[in-house]
């Protein structure tokens, strides 16, 4: 079983897909958490995200390994980086490197890889659309902007990471252009999805509106 779960930065989407994985007890896969640790790689090596024709030389020396325990945990290279790629910098410059199709297709390659062999639930841009356009389960979730801005605020300040909250909205309004104007699999709302807003609902509310539509079927 494939489920896809498409939508906006910050809007919870990592969150709910992690707590479905976890009340079906199949794999989680944070297809975002791919795209960071290439940003990642990128701006250790010194190589500017905004130039493709570098960040493409680098992918062979890139070798990314996604441990499918909860929470989920990614290696870049044989080193756990679970934790720096969310930090602000990466998050500035993730959409520029995942706008880039050669990223895109060795990464929709990996993702596919693991979705062959095992059940799963995977949160994105392009699951749905792209990655697996025959998935089980589609969902589209967003949130408001300034909602997802704060959400992201309040993660940030709670593990410590000293962040402006004008900045944050700043940068997801930033993403979400990059995000759905980008060339190469922008992010859509296909037709199957199941539209799931979260500006005003609580995680266990929108867990379960999640559930319902799929033990409907």
């Amino acid at each position: 079983m494939i489920i896809a779960i498409d939508g906006h930065s910050s809007c919870g989407k990592s969150t709910i897909a992690r707590a479905l994985a976890r009340r079906l007890n199949i794999s989680y896969v944070d297809s975002g958490a791919m795209y960071r640790a290439v940003a990642l790689f990128c701006l250790k090596k010194g190589i500017d995200p905004m130039d493709p024709v570098h960040v493409v030389q680098a992918l062979p020396g890139i070798h990314l390994k996604i441990l499918p325990s909860l929470p989920v945990r990614i290696e870049l290279n044989g080193e756990d980086v679970t934790d720096e790629i969310r930090n602000p910098e990466v998050s500035k410059w993730v959409s520029e490197v995942a706008a880039i199709s050669e990223v895109r297709r060795e990464m929709v390659r990996l993702q596919r890889e693991f979705g062959h062999n095992n059940s799963l639930v995977m949160d994105g841009r392009d699951i749905g659309s792209v990655v697996f356009p025959e998935a089980d389960f589609k969902f589209f979730v967003t949130a408001e902007p300034e909602i997802r801005a704060r959400r992201r605020y309040r993660e940030l300040q709670e593990k410590g990471i000293q962040v402006d909250y004008d900045e944050i909205l700043s940068n997801l309004l930033h993403r979400d252009h990059l995000d759905s104007t980008r060339s190469d699999s922008p992010l859509v709302q296909t037709k199957e999805a199941i539209l799931i807003d979260t500006s005003h609902l609580g995680f266990e509310e929108q867990l379960q509106l999640v559930l319902q539509y799929i033990q409907k079927s």
